[in-house]
């Protein structure tokens, strides 16, 4: 088998892995993200995290946790597998002789890389997230068009071709490349110094699995401590509507959401997201090297 082929399977199954783990997590990040800004003197629709659970288990019981997983499991093999099948033909390509470890810094590179080509897949599958997770934090307070309730993955994909036709679904593909190119380039990096540092060296060939949990779930934290305020503009540019649209852009959603909300506004939903990054990214990286371990 060749390796082409033994990422793109181990890839998948780390994508899988880190979909099942990760998802109720991403949900109340987003919708903590794109609930409105409450009017003066009034509390927002979501208090925090918690209350966020329990609003949504109240109103839409465990499966509204789930909500908009269709779309990212459709695609979760595609996304992963480009990603770690992508960092490994540029890890190919750096070697100086087969089988010669890399450093963290070509490791950086690497990543950026997988994170440019995997934007491409990522910004229509969470345009198509987003807006069914987002629904019921934003409605009455945006136009119908976003605030309908949404049948499924299609039914999102439908009624954002109808309106802005196939680059709508490419609506915030510059924060998308702003958040995965930086953001895989250090949770990569980080990933391959940390598993030298438990390894006392550059054979990391025998690490334990606690170990390489631990790698990938510090390695997914430090990708959300990076990149987190342009993954919050990237969910505010996603949802917005279409035909009267509330941001211009990136810098205008940016500049409005710090005008609005301080700098707290870009931290909306940030507690969610690192606890969701620990768990789906060690489930994630743990998945793939036993993978690609096993096919030899």
């Amino acid at each position: 088998m060749g390796d082409v082929v033994k990422d793109l399977t181990a890839g998948t199954v780390g994508g899988a892995a880190q979909l099942i783990v990760g998802h109720p997590f991403d949900t109340i990040k987003v919708k903590l993200q794109s609930q409105p800004v409450p009017l003066p003197g009034k509390p927002p629709k979501y208090s925090g995290a918690m209350d966020a659970v329990r609003q949504t288990l109240t109103a839409e019981r465990p499966r509204g946790l789930y909500k908009g997983m269709g779309a990212p499991l459709a695609t979760v093999a595609a996304m992963n597998a480009l990603l770690f099948t992508v960092r490994g033909q540029i890890e190919a390509l750096l070697r100086s002789e087969p089988g010669v470890p890399l450093s963290v810094e070509q490791q950086v590179v690497c990543g950026a890389g997988a994170g440019a080509a995997v934007s491409l897949l990522a910004c229509p599958t969470e345009l198509i997230k987003c807006r069914l997770q987002a629904q019921g934090a934003l409605a009455g307070a945006v136009p119908a068009a976003v605030a309908a309730k949404y049948g499924g993955p299609m039914d999102v994909a439908r009624h954002v071709f109808a309106e802005a036709g196939l680059k709508g679904l490419f609506k915030g593909l510059v924060p998308t490349m702003a958040r995965e190119v930086p953001g895989n380039a250090v949770m990569f990096g980080v990933y391959e110094a940390l598993k030298k540092f438990l390894a006392g060296g550059e054979d990391t060939s025998k690490l334990g699995r606690g170990s390489l949990i631990a790698a990938g779930g510090l390695a997914g934290a430090s990708c959300w401590l990076t990149v987190y305020p342009t993954d919050v503009v990237k969910s505010a540019i996603q949802v917005d509507d279409f035909k009267q649209p509330k941001f211009s852009g990136s810098i205008d959603a940016f500049r409005r959401i710090l005008a609005a909300e301080g700098a707290k506004g870009l931290y909306k939903g940030f507690g969610p997201a690192v606890a969701r990054s620990v768990p789906a990214n060690a489930a994630c990286f743990l998945a793939y090297e036993v993978t690609r371990s096993s096919l030899g």
